[in-house]
């Protein structure tokens, strides 16, 4: 006889994490680079970036927040679902976090990962995460079923198209019409793209959201790269969003909007990379520069997570996506997203 699964009865953030004050720069620094080759005097150029600004990044406070507005969605549906937070390198740590939610009582929790891309750094990486966080507390863990895939939501993509066409309309009015449209994400090194659908998913988020803000082509656009790390000699995917937009002004175009579409959450490195490096080599560049807004504080982001909840609570089978790679399952395929270094016989399966 068929056993019913227990029911959820508690809800999951889970994000990157950032520091929040000059002490909290270096710990977070190590955590991100345990076990990888990254020369100190890069490691020590990163922590200065930080420190430059007061040592915070802005993605905690933007997660408090969106606990806030899903809390109250979920209220507002009448779904009795506590939400809670946690994070990959800074706190509230994951397993902090799994160890506050069995002290809470909960035994069998849906997690939301804030990207909605899949790729071994977006995706399987943080699943290994939650997996160390259980197997810390053992066998008295809750249970923890990440929340699908969703790159392509109506709710992100009508967000994400709103927050372009806002800063579209920041522009000069002489140079807007003209603006070139660049949706910009992290960067991974090339052996990790072909592995994944990374790169996939990103053009078919770019390609809805700009069908939305510009339905007749008027602008050119494209998907750029931003924040590489590691060797340079491993190749990771290009253009970076700085080299674009001196390449496009030697062509003659005169305004850009980037959109950083790989990051829903606002972070440090959309502040850094785009709003310090690339906003200083486009004005070196004489040309136009504005960057939309993330999208984490958008009402239908919250909403969308919620959305996202619901269609597991109630088994849906339709499910909202407006993009053309098809649904991503509830469960990742086995061979999806391997990590570095580990071969993947093909591209993975929905």
């Amino acid at each position: 006889m068929h056993v019913p699964d227990e029911p959820y009865d508690g809800l999951l953030l889970v994000a990157f994490g950032g520091p929040e004050s000059p002490d909290e720069v270096q710990p977070f620094l190590d955590r991100v680079t345990a076990n990888r080759p990254i020369p100190p005097e890069r490691l020590a150029e990163v922590a200065d970036r930080y420190q430059s600004v007061g040592g915070r990044s802005p993605l905690n406070g933007r997660l408090r927040k969106l606990l806030g507005a899903v809390s109250d969605r979920l209220i507002e549906r009448s779904i009795d679902l506590p939400v809670f937070w946690g994070n990959r390198n800074a706190p509230p740590l994951l397993a902090d976090t799994v160890a506050a939610m069995h002290d809470a009582g909960v035994h069998r929790a849906l997690a939301w990962i804030a990207s909605p891309f899949a790729s071994y750094s977006t995706c399987r990486q943080y699943q290994e995460d939650l997996a160390m966080a259980r197997a810390a507390m053992g066998s008295s863990a809750p249970t923890i079923h990440p929340i699908r895939r969703h790159h392509d939501h109506p709710l992100l993509v009508a967000a994400a198209a709103d927050r372009l066409a806002e800063a579209l309309d920041q522009l000069p009015s002489s140079r807007r019409d003209r603006a070139h449209l660049l949706f910009s994400a992290h960067s991974i090194p090339t052996g990790l793209s072909a592995t994944c659908d990374y790169v996939a998913q990103l053009h078919d988020l770019a390609g809805l959201v700009a069908d939305q803000v510009d339905p007749e082509g008027h602008h050119v656009r494209e998907v750029v790269w931003q924040s590489r790390s590691g060797s340079p000699q491993v190749p990771w995917l290009e253009p970076d969003v700085g080299d674009r937009i001196e390449a496009l002004a030697a062509t003659g175009v005169e305004a850009v909007v980037v959109s950083p579409i790989g990051f829903p959450v606002e972070n440090f490195e959309i502040a850094w990379d785009l709003d310090v490096e690339a906003a200083e080599r486009a004005k070196i560049a004489d040309v136009a520069f504005q960057r939309a807004e993330a999208v984490d504080d958008d009402p239908r982001f919250a909403e969308m997570i919620v959305e996202l909840v619901i269609e597991r609570l109630d088994h849906r089978e339709e499910r909202a996506a407006a993009g053309s790679l098809g649904l991503w399952p509830d469960a990742c395929p086995a061979d999806c997203c391997p990590a570095p270094g580990i071969p993947k016989p093909g591209a993975a399966t929905r």
